[in-house]
C-alpha cells in the first residue's frame, strides 16, 4: 500500500534534535549547569504570585540557551528534583498553543509552534529508561502524555509541521520503549497501555485537523510491527478499529443496518469533527497498521526484528534462544486476541454482533476464550508438547510473569466466561441472523480473508514425512498457494520455504515450545466458518476462497493422527447453517463432519471441551449440524463422495485412503450418532430437536422404500465402506487423554460405537426403515418412563414424536407397535400416580398429549385391539382417566364402577380419557365413513332427510324428540321412508350426541333375514282340498240303537207307558194329524233345503272363504318411536323418575319441539365440530419482495411460482370444492355444510371450467381449498390471493341458495360490538356480504351474562415458500394478518381469544426455502409461550422433498395441539357438544307428569297436533 513511498524510520534515527550542548561536555558539568538553571524556573512555576509566577526568560536567545539545557536535563538521573523540574517546565511551555499563560517567556507565545516542536524532540530524553527510580519515571512519562493528549486535544493553532512532528515524537517513544523484548515489571511494560492509547488518540486527532501524510503512515505500520510482543498493542489496536469500524457503518450502510456497539470510552477516541471519507481512509490505513496478525503465530518473525537482533548480540545469544526470551511465551495470547480483534470486525460487518447485557464492549456470538498461559516451566516430554492442554482465563489476560502492571480493563475481546459463545446468550436464545443488507462474501474475505485462512492453518502439521512424496507436496501446495496466499511468504525468509515445513514455521519447532496457538486458530477458524454461513441466497463465491475454506475445515476437523479440540469446538459452533447455505462442493466435507460428531454427540459428559465451551451449546450446534446432513444420503444415494487428501494426513500407507465412499454408506453412521446423541443428551431443547430429527430420517426412509427407487447396502457391505475406507474410524478417539491435541491410542474405542455397543440390539438393522422405526420406538419408549417422564418439554416432544411414528406406513411386528401402546399407558399410570403436591396444570397437560398419543396409535393400528391384553390394558387407562383409579387393582382384588368414588386427577384428564374412549368405541376401524373423511358424522339432518326420501307431507315437526343420559338426544321418525315393500315397524333416528350426529333405521323383525328375502307376506300353510271320489261308498241305514236292543224282552216297567193309539181321543186325533201334516212339511223342506245346501256345496271350492278359520293380517301402521324407547327398556317408571340425591334429570326426558328457537339450537348444535380443526394459511415469497400484494399476487399464475411449490401444496392435502365440502374449509362461513342446495348445476359448471394456469392461488378458500382429515384432526390449506375488489368482497364463496339454506342451519349472525358483555344486539340488523356467518352467535336476543361456547381459541399457522432465506426478514406478517381471517374471532366471547388473535407474534409461522440441491431448509418461528419448541420441524433442519409435506402437516398438528394444552379457555369438541346438549335440556324438556307422558307416547305428532 505504501510501496512508492519513503519511511521516515532513517530520518528519525538520524534527526539529533534531541541532544543539547552540554552532551559535548563533561557529564558533571553539565549536570551541574543543569541543576542551577533548572531550579529557578521550576520555582518560578510553582510560585503561587502572580509576579513570580511571571517568566525570567525575556528573549529569543535566553530561551534557547535554557532549553540546551533543559534537553540535557532530561537526561540526567531521577536521583534529584532536576529532572522533574524539566518536565515541569517543559509541559507548561507547551500549552502554549493551547492558551496563554504569564509563565510562558513570550519569544514562545509569538512562536508557539516552532519552540513546541524542539520541545518535543527534547522530551524523548525522559523516555530513555533509567536503570533505577522508575517508578520516577513512570510518573514522569505519565505527565508528558498526559500533556500532549491535552496539547492535541485542544490546541487549534497548532501547524502542520507540528502535527508531524508530534506523530514522530510519539513514535519514537513508543519505539525506544516497545521494540525491545519485554523486562518484566520494567518501564515499558507498565506504560505500554498508556504509549499506545495516546499515540492512536493523537494520531486519529492529526487525521482530523491535518491528515498525515503516506510516509508517516508508512512508517507507524513498519514501527508498530516492532512491537506486537506487547498486550497492550494489540488490545488498543483492536479498540480503535472497532471504532473506526462503528462509525463506518453508521453511514456506509446506513441506519437500517445493524449499529455496532462500543464502549463510549472508546468510541470518544474517534473525533467527532471526523468526516465519513476521513473516516473511511482512516479505517483502512488502521486496518493494515498493524501488518499480518498471523505474524503473531509465529516467534520467529517478531524475535527478529532490530531491537530483538540487537540484544542477542549483545548476550551472544543463539537465535534458537532468543525464539525462547519470556516475553514471546505471550504471543498466543496476544495472537488470539489479534483474531477475536479481526473476528469483532467481521461480525460488525456481518451485522451479526450484540451489546452485552452489562453494557460492556459487545462480544460477538460464539467465542472462544484464550487459554491462560502457564507460568511455570514446561516439564512436558518433547514428543508430546503438541498434545498439551490449555486452560481459560476468566476476566482478563494475565501475562506469563504474573505482573498487574496491566489493568484488568475487560475490552470488546475479552469474554467473562468460558464458552465459545457469547456470554449473554444463554442457551434457549436464538442466534442473531446477518443483516439483510450486508456485504458479500467477497467482499469480506477480499478485507480480511488472507489472514482469516493463514490464521486457520496456524502450526497445522498436513502429514507426517509428507517428504517421503513429493507428489503429494506439490498437489497440496498448488491446493493451498494458489491465489496469492502470501501469509506463509511473509512469515519466512525465501530460501528457508521447503516441501518439508510448508505451512510450520522453519526456525520454531512446535515440539520445543508450549502449542497455545490454537485459541486464535480457533477464533479465526470460527470467523471463517461464520462468514460462509453468511453467504445469501444466490451470491457466487469466488472457488479459490471455498478451496482454502475447505481446507481450513479438513485441518480443523482432523481427529486422526490429533485433535484440537478448541479448533474442532469453533467450527462445530459456528457452523450450524453451513449446510443449508447452498455453497458449492460443501458435501465433500460430510465425512469429516461425520467423524467430527460421532467424537461429540455420543460423548455423554464432554470433559475434554468444558475447558473451551458450554457442552450444552456444543451439542447444540452440533445436532444443527446433523439436522442439515441427515437427508444427504437418501438425496444423493450412490453418488460418490470423494475423500480429498484423506490418507496424506496419516502415516499409514494402506490403499483404502484415497477410495471415494458413496454417501447412501454414510446414513448408518449418521442414524448411529443420532442414537447415541439421544442416548447422552440431557438438555430439553437439544433433546427436542433430535426427536424431532428422528421422525424425518424415519419418514424419509419409509417414502423412500415405498416408492423403491435405491436400494441401500447391506449391514456388512455399508459398515466397511463407511468404517474402514474412511481413515478416522471406530479406533480414532482417545478417551483418556486430558490434553486439547491428543495422540490417539490403538486401543481407544469412539464413544458413539461403545454406546451403540452397549445399548445396542444386534437383530435391529437401522439402515432399513422398519429397523429404524422399531430402533427409535424402543429408545424413546425406554427413556419415556424413566429419564424424561419429569420434564414436561422432553414428554411431550417424545409423545409427538410416538404419533408421528404412528403414521409411518412400515410394516412391523405387532409386538413393537404394543411396546408404543403399552408405554404411552405406562406413562399415564405414573403420572397420575404422583403425589398431590406435584398434580399441576402442566402435568394434567402431560397426561393429555398421552391420551392423544395413544388415540392417534389406536386410530393408526386398530387391529392392535384385537388382541385381548392390548385391548385390556388400555380400557384399563381409559377407566383410570375417568374415574382416577382401575377396578383391578391386584390379582384379587376388584373394586366395581358402583363401588368406587369418581376422582379423576383433573377434569381434563377425565376430558381427555373419555375422548379416546369415544375414539375406540366409534372411530377404530369405522374412519373414513361412507360419507369421507371430511366428515365422521353422518350428512343427514332433518332436512336433508325428509329431502332425499321424498315425504313431501313430512316436515320436521314430525319428529320426536327424546334425551337418554341427559347426553344423547334422539330425533325419531315413525315414518317409514317408502325404501321397503313389506311392512314393518320402522324409525328413523337421528342420534346427536357427543362424539357427533349420526342416522340410522331401524325395522322390528321376528324372522331370520333369509326368511324376509323368500316371502312378501306372512301367509299360513293351506289345507289339502278334500277328495270324494276315494274309496267304496255303503248305503246303510243307521239306527238309533243297536239290533240287540230289539231282542230284549219287555218286562212291566216297559209297559208301563202306553201306545199312543191306546191313548187317542177324537181330540186328539184331529191334533195329531195337523201334528203330521206339519212334520211332512217339515220333512219335505228340510229335504229340499238339504238338497239346496248339497249342490250348494258341490259348487264351493275348498277351503271355504266364509267358514275356514285364518290368522289376523299383520299390522300396517306402528307407533315405533314408543316401540324402541320400550324394548330398550326407557319406558319404566325407574327411567322417568328423577334420583333423589342427584341433581341429574331422569335417564329419559321428552323435548318440546314446538317451543321458538328449538330448531336454531338443534342447528348449532350440528355445527360444533367434532374434531380439532385448524386453518394453515400458505404464501409464496419471491426474492426482494416486501409488500402483501406482491406476495399475494405470485399465487395467480404457476410461471410465478416454482414447480416444486404446487407439489408441495398437493402433498399437504386434497383439493375439495368449498360449495360442497362437509368439513372445515378455513372460514365458518363455508364450514360443515350439509344442507347445500344443488339447484345451481349450472353455476357449478362454469365454476369447474378454471384456468389450469393456476399458481396455487385456486385454493384461496373461496371456491376451492386443500383439506387434510384423519381420525382425529382436520386441516383446511389455504392459498390466499390478491382480491382486485378487496379483500373483504364475497368471501363466502356461495351462492345464494347455498347461504340461504346455510342461514337455515346457521343462526343468525349479528354485529357485535367489541368490548360489551351483550353477545347478541340487535337481531334485526341487515348483515354486510362483508360479515362472515358465525355458528356461536344466535339470532335470538339472549339474557345478559348467558354465554355460548365458542369454537375457539384457535391457532392459525403461516407457511411461507421464500425462495431467497434472506427475504424472511422482510416478511410483512403485520400486513398480512387481515388474509388469514377465519371467521372464528368474531364467534368468541372470551377475552383470551380476542387477544390472541390480534397479535402478530403469536401466529407461527414455519419457512420453507429451496436449496439448490434439491433438498428444503427450514425456519420456524412465532411458536411462543410455555413450549417454545415443536417437533418434527425445527428451526435450521434440512428435509427431503419426499418428507416435507408430511413433515409440515405433523408439526403444524402439534403446533396447535400444544397451543389447545396451553389455552385456558380451550374445551374438546365433545365437552362443547355435551354442554350444548344439558342447555337443550334445559331450554326445552317437556316437563310432563308420567301419565301424560305415556298418553303421547300414543299421540300422533304433526305441524298441527299439539305436543302435550
Amino acid at each position: 500500500m505504501y510501496s512508492e513511498w519513503r519511511s521516515l524510520q532513517l530520518i528519525i534515527q538520524s534527526d539529533r534534535g534531541h541532544m543539547s550542548v552540554l552532551h559535548s561536555y563533561p557529564s558533571n558539568v553539565g549536570k551541574d549547569v543543569a541543576n542551577a538553571v533548572v531550579r529557578p524556573l521550576g520555582q518560578g512555576l510553582n510560585s503561587s504570585s502572580a509576579t513570580s509566577n511571571e517568566s525570567i526568560l525575556k528573549t529569543d536567545k535566553e530561551v534557547k540557551w535554557t532549553m540546551e539545557v533543559l534537553c540535557y536535563g532530561l537526561t540526567l538521573p531521577l536521583d534529584g528534583e532536576t529532572v522533574k523540574l524539566c518536565v515541569d517546565v517543559y509541559t507548561d511551555w507547551i500549552m502554549a498553543l493551547v492558551a496563554r499563560r504569564d509563565s510562558i517567556p513570550q519569544p514562545i507565545v509569538k512562536e508557539p509552534n516552532l519552540y513546541v516542536q524542539t520541545i518535543l524532540k527534547h522530551l524523548q530524553n525522559l523516555f530513555v529508561p533509567r536503570p533505577d527510580y522508575a517508578h520516577n519515571q513512570i510518573s514522569l512519562c505519565m505527565r508528558v502524555l498526559v500533556a500532549v493528549q491535552k496539547l492535541a486535544r485542544e490546541s487549534v493553532n497548532m501547524s502542520r509541521e507540528t502535527w508531524e512532528v508530534l506523530l514522530l515524537f510519539l513514535l519514537q517513544i513508543n519505539d525506544t520503549l516497545l521494540a525491545a523484548p519485554t523486562v518484566p515489571g520494567g518501564l515499558a511494560e507498565n506504560l505500554a497501555d498508556k504509549l499506545i492509547g495516546v499515540l492512536f488518540e493523537v494520531w486519529f486527532l492529526a487525521c482530523t485537523r491535518c491528515f498525515p501524510t503516506p510516509p508517516y503512515w508508512k512508517t507507524a505500520r513498519e514501527m508498530l510491527a516492532n512491537w506486537r510482543h506487547h498486550p497492550a498493542v494489540v488490545e488498543q489496536w483492536s479498540k480503535v478499529i472497532c471504532a473506526l469500524t462503528s462509525r463506518l457503518l453508521r453511514f456506509t450502510y446506513g441506519p437500517s443496518f445493524p449499529p455496532f456497539k462500543v464502549p463510549d470510552e472508546d468510541a470518544i477516541l474517534i473525533p467527532a469533527e471526523m468526516d465519513n471519507d476521513c473516516v473511511a481512509q482512516t479505517w483502512f490505513r488502521v486496518l493494515h497498521m498493524l501488518s499480518n496478525p498471523v505474524d503473531l503465530s509465529n516467534p520467529a518473525i517478531i524475535s527478529t526484528t532490530p531491537k530483538f537482533q540487537e540484544q542477542l548480540l549483545s548476550v551472544s545469544g543463539m537465535a534458537q534462544e532468543m525464539m525462547q526470551h519470556p516475553c514471546l511465551k505471550q504471543l498466543p495470547q496476544i495472537f488470539f486476541r489479534a483474531m477475536r480483534g479481526v473476528s469483532c470486525l467481521v461480525d460488525a460487518f456481518l451485522g451479526i454482533s450484540r451489546p452485552r447485557s452489562d453494557s460492556a464492549p459487545p462480544t460477538p456470538v460464539n467465542r472462544l476464550n484464550m487459554p491462560q498461559a502457564s507460568s511455570t516451566m514446561n516439564t512436558t516430554p518433547p514428543h508430546s508438547r503438541r498434545m498439551r492442554s490449555v486452560t481459560v482465563t476468566k476476566a482478563t489476560v494475565k501475562t506469563s510473569s504474573g505482573s498487574t502492571a496491566h489493568p484488568p480493563k475487560v475490552t470488546h475481546q475479552t469474554s467473562t466466561t468460558s464458552p465459545l459463545s457469547s456470554p449473554n446468550q444463554t442457551s434457549s436464545e436464538p442466534r442473531p441472523l446477518p443483516a439483510p443488507t450486508r456485504p458479500k462474501v467477497n467482499s469480506v474475505l477480499n478485507l480480511f480473508g488472507q489472514w482469516l485462512f493463514d490464521a486457520g492453518l496456524v502450526h497445522c502439521r498436513l502429514h507426517n514425512g509428507m517428504n517421503r512424496d513429493g507428489s503429494m507436496t506439490a498437489s497440496f501446495i498448488q491446493i493451498l498457494l494458489s491465489y496469492k496466499s502470501s501469509g506463509l511468504d511473509v512469515r519466512r525468509k525465501p530460501s528457508q520455504i521447503s516441501t518439508e515445513n510448508m505451512v510450520a514455521n522453519p526456525l520454531f519447532d512446535a515440539n520445543e515450545f508450549p502449542d497455545n496457538y490454537e485459541a486464535g486458530r480457533a477464533e479465526a477458524c470460527g470467523t471463517l466458518c461464520r462468514i460462509f454461513c453468511s453467504k445469501k441466497t444466490g451470491e457466487e463465491i469466488l472457488p479459490v476462497y471455498l478451496s482454502r475454506f475447505y481446507m481450513v475445515l479438513i485441518q480443523g476437523l482432523q481427529i486422526n493422527d490429533y485433535i484440537c479440540r478448541p479448533v474442532l469446538a469453533s467450527i462445530i459452533l459456528n457452523s450450524p447453517a453451513l449446510f443449508c447455505s447452498d455453497l458449492k462442493g460443501i458435501d465433500v466435507l460430510v465425512p469429516y463432519f461425520i467423524s467430527a460428531l460421532e467424537t461429540i454427540l455420543p460423548d455423554r459428559e464432554l470433559s475434554k471441551f468444558k475447558a473451551y465451551v458450554n457442552p450444552t451449546e456444543l451439542r447444540r450446534a452440533s445436532i444443527h449440524i446433523l439436522l442439515s446432513m441427515l437427508p444427504l444420503p437418501h438425496h444423493f444415494g450412490t453418488v460418490k463422495a470423494e475423500v480429498l487428501l484423506e490418507g496424506k494426513f496419516s502415516s499409514e500407507d494402506s490403499s483404502l485412503h484415497d477410495k471415494p465412499v458413496t454417501f447412501l454408506s454414510l446414513k448408518l453412521r449418521l442414524v448411529n450418532v443420532l442414537i447415541g446423541a439421544l442416548q447422552t443428551e440431557t438438555d430439553p431443547n437439544n433433546t427436542q430437536m433430535i426427536l424431532g430429527a428422528m421422525l424425518n430420517i424415519v419418514q424419509d426412509s419409509a417414502l423412500l422404500e415405498a416408492i423403491g427407487s435405491q436400494t441401500e447396502l447391506s449391514v456388512g457391505d455399508s459398515t466397511h465402506i463407511s468404517f474402514k475406507s474412511h481413515s478416522r474410524n471406530s479406533s480414532g478417539i482417545s478417551m483418556t487423554s486430558t490434553g486439547s491435541s491428543e495422540a490417539t491410542t490403538p486401543d481407544s474405542e469412539r464413544p458413539a460405537q461403545a454406546l451403540l455397543r452397549d445399548y445396542g440390539c444386534p437383530a435391529l438393522h437401522t439402515d432399513t426403515a422398519s429397523g429404524l422405526l422399531i430402533r427409535s420406538i424402543h429408545l424413546v419408549t425406554q427413556r419415556l418412563n424413566s429419564q424424561w417422564r419429569q420434564d414436561m418439554s422432553i414428554s411431550l416432544a417424545a409423545l409427538e414424536l410416538l404419533s408421528g411414528l404412528a403414521k409411518v406406513k412400515v410394516s412391523v411386528d405387532s409386538t413393537d407397535r404394543k411396546r408404543a401402546v403399552s408405554s404411552v399407558c405406562s406413562y399415564i399410570v405414573h403420572q397420575c400416580s404422583r403425589p398431590a403436591p406435584f398434580h399441576s396444570r402442566d402435568l394434567h397437560s402431560m397426561i393429555v398429549a398421552a391420551f392423544q398419543c395413544l388415540c392417534v396409535w389406536l386410530t393408526e393400528h386398530p387391529d392392535m385391539l384385537n388382541e385381548k391384553d392390548c385391548l385390556i390394558e388400555v380400557l384399563e387407562i381409559v377407566e383410570l382417566g375417568i374415574s382416577g383409579s382401575k377396578s383391578k387393582t391386584s390379582d384379587q382384588e376388584v373394586r366395581h364402577k358402583g363401588d368406587k368414588e369418581p376422582n379423576p386427577a383433573s377434569m381434563r384428564v377425565k376430558d381427555a380419557a373419555e375422548a379416546t374412549l369415544t375414539c375406540i368405541m366409534q372411530l377404530l376401524g369405522a374412519f373414513p365413513s361412507p360419507s369421507g373423511p371430511a366428515s365422521p358424522c353422518s350428512l343427514l339432518n332433518e332436512e336433508t332427510l325428509i329431502k332425499y326420501s321424498r315425504l313431501t307431507s313430512t316436515s320436521k315437526n314430525h319428529f320426536r324428540y327424546f334425551v337418554l343420559d341427559n347426553s344423547i338426544i334422539l330425533a325419531m321418525l315413525e315414518q317409514p321412508l317408502g325404501n321397503d315393500q313389506n311392512p314393518c315397524p320402522s324409525v328413523t333416528v337421528l342420534i346427536r350426541g357427543m362424539s357427533g350426529r349420526h342416522a340410522w333405521t331401524m325395522q322390528l323383525y321376528h324372522q331370520p333375514r333369509g326368511s324376509r328375502a323368500s316371502q312378501k307376506a306372512f301367509v299360513p300353510e293351506p289345507h289339502p282340498p278334500p277328495k270324494d271320489d276315494v274309496g267304496i261308498k255303503y248305503n246303510v241305514k243307521h239306527r238309533p240303537f243297536p239290533e240287540e236292543v230289539d231282542k230284549i224282552p219287555f218286562v212291566k216297567a216297559d209297559l208301563s207307558i202306553p201306545d199312543l193309539h191306546e191313548i187317542v181321543t177324537d181330540q186328539l186325533e184331529v191334533q195329531h194329524e195337523k201334528l203330521k201334516k206339519l212334520m211332512a212339511k217339515q220333512i219335505l223342506y228340510e229335504n229340499t233345503l238339504e238338497k239346496i245346501s248339497e249342490e250348494r256345496l258341490s259348487k264351493t271350492l275348498f277351503p271355504d272363504p266364509v267358514t275356514e278359520c285364518i290368522p289376523p293380517p299383520p299390522a300396517q301402521e306402528f307407533q315405533t318411536a314408543r316401540l324402541l324407547l320400550s324394548h330398550f327398556g326407557f319406558l319404566s317408571l325407574e327411567a322417568l323418575k328423577e334420583p333423589g340425591n342427584s341433581c341429574r334429570p331422569p335417564n329419559l326426558i321428552a323435548l318440546d319441539s314446538t317451543l321458538a328457537g328449538f330448531f336454531d339450537d338443534i342447528g348449532y348444535l350440528d355445527l360444533l365440530p367434532t374434531r380439532p380443526f385448524e386453518t394453515v394459511f400458505i404464501f409464496y415469497m419471491k426474492p426482494g419482495q416486501k409488500t402483501s400484494q406482491e406476495i399475494l399476487k405470485n399465487v395467480e399464475s404457476s410461471s410465478n411460482v416454482q414447480s416444486h411449490f404446487l407439489e408441495f401444496l398437493l402433498s399437504l392435502g386434497w383439493p375439495v370444492d368449498v360449495g360442497k365440502h362437509p368439513g372445515w374449509t378455513g372460514h365458518v362461513s363455508t364450514s360443515w355444510l350439509i344442507n347445500a342446495c344443488n339447484g345451481s348445476e349450472g353455476k357449478e359448471q362454469e365454476e369447474m371450467v378454471a384456468p389450469d394456469d393456476t399458481g396455487g392461488g385456486i385454493f384461496n378458500g373461496e371456491k376451492k381449498a386443500l383439506y387434510y382429515a384423519d381420525a382425529l384432526t382436520e386441516i383446511a390449506f389455504v392459498v390466499p390471493s390478491f382480491m382486485e375488489s378487496s379483500t373483504d368482497s364475497s368471501e363466502s364463496g356461495l351462492t345464494s341458495q347455498e347461504a340461504e339454506t346455510q342461514m337455515d342451519l346457521l343462526p343468525s349472525l349479528l354485529k357485535q360490538t367489541p368490548l360489551t358483555l351483550e353477545l347478541f344486539p340487535n337481531h334485526s340488523e341487515n348483515l354486510s356480504n362483508s360479515q362472515r356467518l358465525s355458528p356461536t352467535q344466535k339470532s335470538k336476543r339472549l339474557p345478559l351474562g348467558r354465554t355460548v361456547p365458542p369454537l375457539g381459541p384457535e391457532t392459525k399457522v403461516i407457511v411461507v415458500w421464500v425462495e431467497r432465506f434472506d427475504d424472511i426478514e422482510n416478511f410483512p406478517l403485520n400486513d398480512l394478518l387481515p388474509e388469514i381471517n377465519t371467521g372464528v374471532e368474531t364467534t368468541t366471547n372470551s377475552s383470551t381469544s380476542l387477544r390472541t388473535t390480534t397479535s402478530d407474534k403469536d401466529v407461527p409461522v414455519i419457512f420453507i426455502h429451496p436449496l439448490k440441491t434439491g433438498l428444503f431448509r427450514i425456519k420456524v418461528q412465532g411458536v411462543t409461550g410455555k413450549f417454545s419448541m415443536v417437533i418434527p420441524l425445527v428451526d435450521g433442519m434440512v428435509v427431503s422433498r419426499r418428507a416435507l409435506g408430511f413433515l409440515v402437516r405433523q408439526t403444524i398438528i402439534n403446533i396447535c395441539r400444544r397451543k389447545r394444552l396451553e389455552s385456558d379457555s380451550y374445551n374438546p369438541p365433545h365437552v362443547k357438544r355435551k354442554q350444548k346438549i344439558v342447555d337443550i335440556v334445559h331450554k326445552y324438556r317437556n316437563k310432563l307428569l308420567e301419565p301424560e307422558f305415556y298418553t303421547s307416547l300414543f299421540q300422533e305428532v304433526g305441524p298441527k297436533s299439539l305436543n302435550p
